[in-house]
Parts: C-alpha cells; structure tokens; sequence
C-alpha cells in the first residue's frame, strides 16, 4: 500500500503554513494511504504531476488545495513517497524543477540537492579558484578521504573548487546534506576521523539491524534508501500523530533523532557516568528524554529515575516532553521530574521531626552578611564573604575551621593571609548562626545539608538523568551523586558551559563525576539559523570558556552548525525606551501579518520590569500579551510571551525579540563583582552576562529582533554591530 513519508524540510516550514494548507496536507496523507499506485497517478484532484524541463523525474508536485503545491519525491519503484516541501503553486513548481535526488554510497541515505543553481554557478567559482593566490578549502584531504565520507563526484568537483568558508556558506544550501555537514565540519577544522565518527559511523549504525545494510549500494533502491533515512525523513503511520504534528508544529521536532543523538541515548549501557553536550539547540535535553525512556526499559521492581534540572519552567517542559515520549503513564509514573533544589527539599525534610525552614532570599543574603561581618568586626566587603561562602566553603563541603584554613582557594581573586582565615570562619558561623536562628537556609545549605543525610543513608534512585548541567553549583552536584549508586548508568549528564548563565563553578573531576571516554559533543542546531547562530555565536567569540568535565580545559563550539537557513538577526537602535517599545509593537504586528500565532512569538528583556513595560505596550496595541510565568500558569498558548532573559532559558520560540540590550543592562553592573573586590570572579560575571545574552538570541528559531535605546550594549559594539 503507497505511503507519504516526510522530509526534515518540510517540517522546518511547516510553522509558516495556514491551518487549511496543513489539512490539505493531512487529506493527501490520507489518501496515499487509501488508494493504490495507479489510483494516485490518476486521481484528478491530487494530480501528481511531472514537471517539464526538471532535473529529476522522480520530483514531483501533488495538489494540496487551489494555491498550494506540495513537491515530493516519487522514486519510479517501491511504495513510499516523501513529501520535500509545500509552498505556493509557482515557487513549489520552480523548486522543483531545480531538485536532484540520489541515494549516498556510503551513509545509503536518499539526498536532495539543488542541481540547476549548483551547475550553474561552479563554473565560475572554478574560473575564481584558478586565478585565486588562495590554496583551496579542502586541499589537505584527499579525494579518498572525501570520498570515504560520502562525498560523491558533482560535491568533490565542487568542494575542489572552493577557497574559503565564505564561499561554502553560498553552496551549503544547496548541497545534499549529509554531504554538506561532512564539508562543514571539515572546514572548521575537525579531522577526518572526527567527522566519521560525528556523522557517518552513526548512520551505519543505524542501520546495522538491517539485513540490507551488508549488501552493496543499489542506486535505484529508493525504498530501502528512505529507511536509512531515520535522521530526515519520518514515516508517520497514525493519522492522530500526524493530526498532532500539524497542529502544534514544533512537536514535529520529536519524530526526528539524528543518528550520532541516537547513538548517545540508546546506547545499551555506560560503564559509568556519561556526558553530552552541545551549543544551544543541538537537541540535549531530547537526548535526556530520550535516555530516560531507554533506561526505564530495565529498570527492577522498586528501581526509580531522577530526571533533574536547574528551574520549575524547565522542570514543566521536560515533564511535558516526557508524557510526549512515554505514552504508558504507570511508566512514566516510576520518574520523579523536580528541581535539584526541590530534591534537596523532600530529602531534608523527610527527617523526623524536621522544622521547616525558608528560603533566603538574595537581596536578605547580602544585609545578613553585613550584620556577620559588623558583629564579627570583618572589614571586607558582604560580596566578598557571601563568595567566599558560596565559592569555597559550600563548594569544598568545608565544615570546620581547620578544614578552611586548609582550603584551596585558587580560582578566587582576592587575596586572604592565612591569619584572615579565623576571621572570616567566625563571620560564616555568626551568619549561618542567625539563619538557624530565624528558621531560614539558603537553598545551597539545603543541598549540602541532604548530599548529608543521603551520603548516611544511601542513595534513592538507580538512575540520575541531570539537564542544563552547566548552572549546577557542585553542593548539588554532591547531593546528585549521593542520590544514585556508583554503578553503569548511573548518572546521565546534559549541559553546555557556554549558556552558564549563572554563578556556578565546577569541576565533575574534582567531584569524583569522571566521564572520560563516556562524553559526547552534539553539533548541529536544529532550532536557530546559520545566520541567526552565527551572528549569536560571535558574542562569545575568542573568550575561553571552561569545560563542565574538567574547569582547567576550554570548551570550544569547533563545528557548530545550524541545519536551518533564513535571515539573519534585524537590529534596531531607538532613541528612548518608549520608542523601542513601539518599535517592537511594530515588530511583532510584522510577524503575525505573516502568519506567526502569538504564541509562538517570545519576548525577551533583561529585567522585569521592562517585561511589565512590553507586556502593557502590546496590549495597548491589541496584541495579545502575558508575563511568561504568568502565561504558562493560565494556558494562555494565543498570547506573546514575554519574559527575563533568565526565564528564557531552555525555551524555544519561531520568532523572539531582544529589546532593552542598551549599556548598563548588558552587562548590569550590581551583577558583576568590581574588580578590585575579585578581578577573577569580575571576568566570570562578565562572562555569565555574555552568556545570558546569547542564550535569549539563540531561543528564535527563524526570526530574530535585537533592539535597544540610547548607547547598546558593549558586547553588541565587540561583536561588530
């Protein structure tokens, strides 16, 4: 029986379409389910046409209403046809007709490429290389190691023509993929060896169950090319899920697990703790999700999984990306979703006789401080203690004077003699003195007080699966440790240092977490554009940012690439707030005009009360508008969603704005500690300020809106706006 399969392309679009050109998808799905082959070539209403003068036969259009084509792959054997893309009537035909499909000899994947603009343009790229000083891109790798990657004849002939990354931004769109990435990769500088393991090793894995993964390369075997296809092109086979699909679009993102994330989550067991890691969008927590459902495949009678994050918004999302995956609620049942410091919560007062006790608040923190030190007779500033009790002393488990005394301090900025050192201990015993006192804790004495209780009374679950690792301060990361037996698979790891956005330094090493020879690095956002990633990424450009694994090793964003094309970010500079608040009323009204719901357009700023300002200047304009918190709590899906760039975190919106990045807000000077407090810890809240900048631009998946009034930002100025 015939089948619509569909392409990642047209998923990446499916957002731009109206609710009628959606259910013109799903009645042709249907009716390639329905109809037998003869009965679709002949059917008048679908009318899959062939096209004149193409560059591939087997590409075809198929009607999806009176204004609307879909182009598809129609491979002349076998029963399953791919759905590329649905665009209007004359740019589907003129797309079409420029397509070439191919089966790769090595990854045995079904490729699409954009053959007329390719042929057309290689000549005179070859004509520049030739009278170009330059030594060409891809000089240092042979033909057979290309060759060996999955780089056919047309690519190698146009990858030898290339001379610089730039030119290869022009031909990337329009190269096959696989092939494309294999070029990228290359380009920035990974090995050969690196990029098989990246790209090509986990496609053939893949597909090593297969009894045709052994047999040689049948160029005409389309329908067993579809099926090595896993990573870009989805068999649907239950109209519910493809109902579900098309009415939330973004869900579509969860039928697709590329093969090196694949590789990662079902991979049958860990000796010991693993790590992945990735830039922003390159799709950890799937991965997470993914693991859980893996490992909760072997779980024994009584055996439980801690899926753990640093935030409750992060906490709902991953609670609803888990009931997507899991569909057997007793399963999911045996899964405890919470914040570390909601664990550390249930922990400590499960103790009998336990006495409830408060939070502290930040601003209450910093006055308590002062108050220790005044009583104590400390000099120093109540920043520089409340670090040196977050940095040192919670971070180190330190618990007596001896042990502090004795304490390494490196990492810290400021000096302290060792005849201090009594001092400051005394001023961290009156402080914490007064908090038992008024029946309050911080929630970092709550995590070190149950990796305590834990570490006396034994661990709570077989499995601990921890996202957005890299904001976890390491008296959590005790307490994670203690919570799960040192055995295989016992901690899952997922996080990238370069969204640490808050104050957290760590080494896993140091901790005892040790996951050389078990960590992976994800490469490939699927959520911005290149243009968007790019522009983002030089934020962070040149400035050493520390490995979550060992903090004395750089991480490196080497090869990280954007799946997605598009527009770049729009900038705009406004003369004072009240016009930069109009201009992103405009803005947004741009974006529905196109088509894009309210709620799937974000707004993000630096404090909250610029968040109430752009809340009430939207809804003013009759936008529908609500306060992130605010609109989670109430179900309001049709509103603009606005929030701190903190709040940001984790999230994904189609289109995001970025207003308020003016100088003194980014960075904001009481987030950052003066240089003559600690010069170390002021690099590292300068560098926590870049972060939290690129990881509110890099939540916009196809637009991206920057704006701010007066003087921007300094690291708008360093990245070259």
């Amino acid at each position: 029986m015939p089948q619509l399969a569909f392409d990642i392309g047209f998923f990446a679009e499916l957002p731009k379409l109206q609710p009628p050109v959606r259910k013109g998808v799903l009645d042709a799905w249907e009716k390639f389910g329905r109809l037998t082959l003869d009965q679709l070539f002949k059917d008048p209403g679908l009318k899959l046409e062939s096209l004149t003068h193409a560059k591939d036969q087997q590409i075809r259009t198929i009607r999806i209403d009176q204004f609307w084509r879909g182009v598809v792959l129609a491979p002349p054997s076998g029963d399953t046809f791919v759905l590329l893309r649905v665009l209007q009537h004359d740019k589907a035909i003129a797309w079409a007709k420029k397509q070439k499909s191919s089966i790769n000899e090595v990854t045995r994947a079904v490729e699409i490429r954009d053959a007329a603009t390719l042929d057309e343009i290689t000549p005179a790229y070859e004509r520049v290389a030739e009278a170009s000083p330059k030594e060409r891109l891809f000089a240092k790798f042979s033909d057979g190691d290309l060759t060996a990657l999955g780089i056919d004849a047309d690519t190698l002939r146009q990858a030898r023509t290339l001379v610089d990354k730039e030119q290869l931004e022009v031909f990337a769109p329009l190269l096959p993929q696989d092939q494309r990435e294999v070029l990228q990769y290359l380009a920035a500088g990974c090995t050969v060896e690196e990029v098989w393991q990246d790209i090509v090793a986990p496609a053939l894995q893949a597909q090593a169950s297969s009894s045709s993964s052994s047999r040689p390369v049948d160029a005409r075997d389309y329908e067993t090319a579809i099926r090595h296809s896993g990573a870009r092109i989805a068999l649907v086979t239950a109209s519910e899920e493809l109902r579900d699909i098309l009415d939330k679009p973004f869900a579509a993102w969860r039928v697709f697990l590329h093969p090196s994330q694949r590789k990662v989550a079902y991979r049958a067991s860990y000796s010991g703790p693993a790590q992945v890691s990735g830039g922003p969008g390159t799709g950890k927590t799937v991965v997470a999700l993914h693991r859980v459902k893996h490992l909760l495949g072997y779980l024994r009678d009584g055996d439980r999984i801690l899926l753990t994050t640093y935030t409750n918004a992060l906490v709902n999302a991953l609670r609803s990306g888990l009931e997507s995956l899991v569909e057997d609620p007793e399963l999911r049942g045996r899964v405890d979703i919470s914040t570390v410091d909601g664990f550390a919560s249930r922990v400590v007062a499960e103790v009998p006789g336990a006495v409830a006790l408060r939070p502290l608040m930040y601003n209450e923190e910093e006055s308590r401080w002062g108050k220790a030190a005044k009583a104590t007779g400390f000099t120093g500033s109540a920043q520089f203690l409340a670090q040196e009790y977050r940095h040192v002393i919670l971070a180190q488990d330190i618990r007596t004077l001896p042990e502090y005394e004795a304490a390494d301090r490196r990492g810290r900025g400021s000096r302290l003699t060792a005849a201090e050192r009594p001092l400051v201990w005394e001023t961290v015993e009156r402080f914490t003195a007064g908090l038992a006192a008024d029946g309050a804790r911080t929630w970092l004495q709550t995590c070190a007080e149950a990796a305590r209780l834990l570490e006396e009374k034994g661990p709570r679950y077989r499995h601990v699966v921890v996202d957005e690792a890299q904001d976890l301060h390491p008296a959590q990361w005790r307490l994670l440790r203690a919570a799960v037996p040192a055995r295989p698979d016992d901690l899952f790891i997922a996080g990238d240092p370069h969204q640490r956005i808050y104050d957290a330094k760590v080494s896993l090493k140091s901790l005892g977490i040790k996951v050389t020879g078990r960590s992976v690095k994800l490469r490939k956002n699927y959520r911005s554009t290149q243009e968007i990633l790019r522009w983002s990424t030089a934020l962070l450009v040149g400035r050493p940012i520390a490995e979550l694994e060992d903090e004395n090793r750089p991480d490196t964003l080497l090869g990280y690439r954007s799946a997605l094309h598009g527009d770049g970010p729009d900038l705009h500079a406004a003369a004072d707030e009240e016009a930069e608040l109009d201009a992103l009323v405009a803005r947004v009204r741009t974006w529905r005009e196109a088509g894009v719901g309210a709620g799937e357009i974000g707004v993000s700023t630096r404090f909250n009360k610029t968040c109430a300002k752009a809340v009430a200047h939207l809804k003013a304009a009759g936008i529908p508008a609500a306060a992130l918190r605010a609109a989670d709590a109430s179900g309001e899906a049709a509103a603009v969603r606005v929030g701190t760039m903190h709040s940001f975190k984790g999230l994904e919106f189609r289109c995001v704005a970025v207003i308020g990045v003016n100088d003194g807000a980014l960075p904001f000077p009481k987030a950052v500690t003066p240089p003559e407090v600690d010069a170390k810890q002021h690099e590292t809240d300068l560098m926590a300020e870049r972060c939290l900048l690129f990881v509110a631009c890099t939540r916009a998946r196809d637009s991206l809106y920057v704006s701010w009034s007066g003087e921007p930002s300094p690291f708008l100025v360093e990245a070259g706006v």
